[in-house]
């Protein structure tokens, strides 16, 4: 089979694999859809895994062969996968922070080497452990919705990590796809959206998709600005420095600034403490998925009340994956989400 692999920072090449062998508990899936996500591309640019790997991992396919002794699925199933999925018995599993688990920190899906999502390649093999996450595709549906169930589930994720009320006021900063996906989302549950971004044309998109208002990013610390200290969270959906504390002094007393693509170890910066103490603010963080919401999301994108169709900007052969990434890092006004499609014809 034809996958993308790894050889080192910014090397990626298109090569030939054995198509993965399934064990007697274990699926072999032929990829659809696989998204392009900035935690690979962090990988990909910056070496901070070994190669060589298969990454991609916002991934649905057809099932294509079962082990033996697997139940529950049929080949011809069209599904949605999850590669790391908790134990739900451990500590961290007790405390609900099921990206801390063992077991989540493993990789369930692979298209050969160390396990790494595999959605770069035409087949991956999905382990057992991970099938708590799939989710199966509803007919009317397309494999494009299916790859976006994963993101979703982290954004969903987040939110629920905030103590917000219908009509509280949310900043979200940064109106890329994930920033997009925060919006909508909080505007279902009545939520106030104030939208920021860098990018006009973003801001036009983030009205679509129920924000309330909108700002271009510089323009927030304006003395005009009516955000001053009247929002009561901010949602920080790209890796700026500068606007968390900016971010610190928009929220009310006992408001909460939230991270979510902040992502890169060993990023620091100064900020002032009392606004943590003294203010009752809250600086928090959520990272990648939790299962339990998994059928709430798959209500969500399925009955198009968050239609991710909307997002899908650009469709890349497999042959072409070095480009989707490379535009993914450096989006231009017209994209969103990139994604990959296997047996998409290379043109």
């Amino acid at each position: 089979m034809r996958a993308v692999v790894y050889r080192g920072v910014n090397d990626l090449r298109l090569e030939t694999l054995p198509v993965p062998k399934v064990a007697s508990k274990e699926l072999l899936v032929k990829v659809a859809v696989c998204g392009v996500c900035p935690t690979d591309i962090k990988k990909i640019q910056y070496g901070t895994v070994a190669p060589p790997r298969v990454f991609g991992h916002e991934t649905s396919g057809t099932i294509v062969k079962l082990g033996a002794r697997v139940r529950g699925f049929k080949t011809g199933d069209r599904i949605a996968m999850h590669h790391h999925v908790p134990c739900m018995k451990c500590h961290a599993c007790r405390h609900r922070a099921f990206a801390q688990c063992p077991q989540y920190k493993k990789t369930g899906i692979t298209a050969g080497f160390e396990p790494a999502g595999g959605g770069y390649a035409e087949y991956v093999r999905v382990m057992p452990f991970v099938f708590p996450g799939i989710v199966k595709i509803p007919a009317r549906n397309s494999f494009l919705e299916g790859a976006m169930v994963e993101p979703v589930n982290t954004v969903l994720k987040a939110i629920r990590r905030l103590n917000i009320l219908p009509g509280d006021r949310v900043l979200v900063v940064g109106q890329g796809p994930i920033g997009l996906m925060f919006t909508r989302l909080l505007s279902l549950q009545k939520t106030c959206v104030i939208a920021s971004d860098l990018l006009p044309e973003r801001l036009v998109i983030a009205k679509q998709f129920g924000a309330k208002h909108v700002v271009l990013a510089g323009k927030i610390q304006n003395p005009k600005s009516k955000i001053q200290n009247s929002v009561d969270a901010v949602i920080m959906a790209v890796p700026v420095d500068d606007s968390v504390r900016e971010a610190l002094e928009l929220v009310r007393g006992a408001g909460q600034v939230l991270l979510f693509a902040h992502t890169k170890r060993d990023a620091e910066t100064m900020i002032d403490l009392s606004k943590i103490c003294v203010d009752e603010k809250d600086l928090i963080g959520s990272y990648s998925s939790d299962i339990t919401l998994q059928d709430e999301v798959a209500r969500l994108i399925f009955s198009r009340k968050l239609d991710v169709r909307k997002l899908i900007t650009h469709r890349f052969p497999l042959a072409r994956t070095a480009d989707a990434i490379a535009l993914a890092a450096k989006p231009t006004p017209q994209s969103l989400k990139i994604v990959v499609e296997p047996e998409l014809a290379d043109h």
